[in-house]
């Protein structure tokens, strides 16, 4: 399979939940990002090390990264490799001796890791079409998002309403104006739901 390259573009703290972050990765030369929900300890070592802060004390991805390159193992890639049930699954592509070894890990990890190796992150096309979303949405791909006038009385869905409430062209306007304010979790949420309903039909 043809992999995709991505960058880390944004790191946003979660709205709804207090102690969950998203990471945002964009598709290198292309409108798609990639959410991805993640605990508050991975989103800090992933600052961390795109900031190029020194800890006092080396964080446990510091640490695996001394572990590795002491035992002169090069990590080469990451790739996140799988989405099921809506969980991200990712492997590090590892050099030692010439050898090429692939190593089972959370995606939050991979993507810790990837910035203090500074090695590329990859992903499928099967990927993004499921769990990505693009910044610019053709309008002729959704007219009736755009075309369909409320029905007069018809009160507009909010954000605190459930999304098995919305119809079809309601979720790809909440979402729209979701990514337009940058709440990459809250477009999680609508990019699945909207999959969820694709499913059934």
């Amino acid at each position: 399979m043809r992999k995709i390259q991505l960058d880390i573009v944004a790191i946003s703290q979660s709205v709804t939940q207090s102690h969950n972050y998203a990471v945002v990765l964009g598709e290198k030369g292309g409108v798609r990002r990639l959410p991805i929900v993640i605990g508050s300890f991975e989103a800090q070592a992933i600052a961390v090390a795109m900031q190029n802060m020194t800890p006092s004390r080396p964080l446990t991805h510091d640490l695996f990264k001394n572990a590795l390159e002491t035992f002169n193992i090069e990590l080469k890639e990451i790739i996140i490799n799988n989405l099921l049930d809506g969980i991200f699954y990712a492997k590090l592509v590892c050099i030692k001796d010439g050898e090429i070894l692939e190593v089972d890990s959370r995606t939050s990890d991979a993507l810790a890791l990837s910035v203090r190796f500074k090695c590329p992150i990859y992903t499928y096309e099967f990927i993004l079409d499921a769990a990505g979303v693009a910044l610019e949405q053709d309008m002729e791909d959704y007219p009736d998002i755009f075309e369909q006038e409320e029905a007069e009385g018809e009160e507009e869905p909010n954000e605190d309403t459930a999304l098995s409430s919305y119809s079809l062209s309601e979720l790809h306007k909440l979402l729209a104006d979701v990514l337009a304010d940058e709440d990459y979790e809250r477009a999680a949420e609508i990019r699945d739901e909207i999959n969820r309903r694709k499913s059934e039909q």
